[in-house]
């Protein structure tokens, strides 16, 4: 063995005991998640959960930072620029693959800047009205045919997963609806469940009190079949709207270059943390599957979403100012 190679011998003897010695003492301080909505969100209780179980496995405190704010890119375009090291994570949902097809200033790309770890959970979208105004899917559409543009439609907001929920059903039903654009999924279920507005579109975990309390009644869901939980509720497909299938998914991620070895480790303890048997039952009450996945899988998810919702931009010509 000449002197060169006993060299690079050496310094990948090191390297490999470094990369170990690493793994094994992250996270050697507080871990912040941000959740890039405001408290309170299907979001903020997803992270919260799982942070309690990261904390308890890690023995280091795991917290929730909310950065809500221009359609959820205030706290994503955050941990994209932090440093790579593990200690910044962000609770992603399907927005994250939404806004770059169609907010200009959204200048991140959801695969090339991020480091997928592991999907936490997936729901189905449902369509509340409110009970005072209208008591199915079948009354809805009728309305919107017979008074075009007076059915009013609340959306998280301009450009959300939501907005253009509500455009495939217009198309994919031939109706026209007036939308009335919110600041995030609380105010525009609140209006909802107020009078204020018809209906709208999110997942049980936001809206799940407002339907217990009676204020909002599920009257679609956007699974491709109907839901044991809601055995009555019908798909969009059973109406003739084929497209309207959408589910929705929680996960996280770090920025780009987040070593491996920690990458493993926090996708190893988030499986342990979905599969406990308390936080299942917290995210089935939710009618939250807990899932996870490979950093990979989540990868290719986060890569077909974002070609779908451009899809959906294009053939609608949604626009967002």
């Amino acid at each position: 063995m000449n002197a060169t190679t006993r060299l690079r011998h050496l310094l990948f003897t090191f390297l490999l005991m470094f990369g170990v010695a690493h793994a094994q003492t992250y996270p050697a301080k507080p871990v912040t998640v941000v959740v890039p909505f405001p408290p309170g969100g299907s979001s903020d209780v997803i992270a919260r959960l799982l942070n309690a179980k990261l904390t308890d496995a890690f023995k280091q405190n795991f917290i929730a930072d909310n950065k809500p704010g221009a359609g959820t890119l205030i706290g994503t375009t955050y941990v994209a620029k932090a440093a790579p090291d593990g200690y910044t994570l962000l609770l992603a949902d399907v927005p994250f693959t939404v806004n770059p097809t169609v907010i200009a200033s959204a200048n991140y790309d959801p695969v090339r800047d991020f480091t997928p770890i592991t999907i936490v959970g997936a729901s189905a979208q449902f369509l509340y009205a409110n009970p005072t105004r209208m008591k199915s899917l079948a009354e809805l559409l009728a309305a919107a045919k017979a008074k075009p543009g007076q059915v009013t439609m609340a959306t998280a907001g301009n450009g959300t997963t939501t907005h253009l929920m509500t455009e495939m059903l217009q198309a994919g039903a031939g109706v026209k609806l007036l939308q009335v654009p919110y600041k995030g999924s609380a105010p525009a279920l609140n209006d909802a469940a107020a009078a204020h507005v018809d209906a709208v579109f999110s997942t049980l975990a936001s809206a799940a009190p407002l339907v217990s309390a009676g204020k909002l009644r599920v009257i679609a869901v956007t699974s491709a079949s109907r839901l044991p939980q809601f055995p009555d509720v019908p798909t969009f497909t059973e109406v003739g709207i084929k497209d309207l299938v959408v589910e929705h998914w929680w996960g996280l991620l770090g920025p780009a270059g987040v070593p491996r070895d920690i990458v493993q480790r926090l996708q190893a303890e988030i499986a342990k943390a979905v599969a406990a048997p308390d936080v299942r039952e917290r995210f089935n009450a939710l009618s939250v599957e807990p899932r996870t996945s490979t950093p990979e899988q989540f990868r290719d998810l986060v890569d077909s979403y974002g070609k779908r919702w451009a899809r959906v931009v294009k053939e609608n010509n949604v626009k967002v100012e």
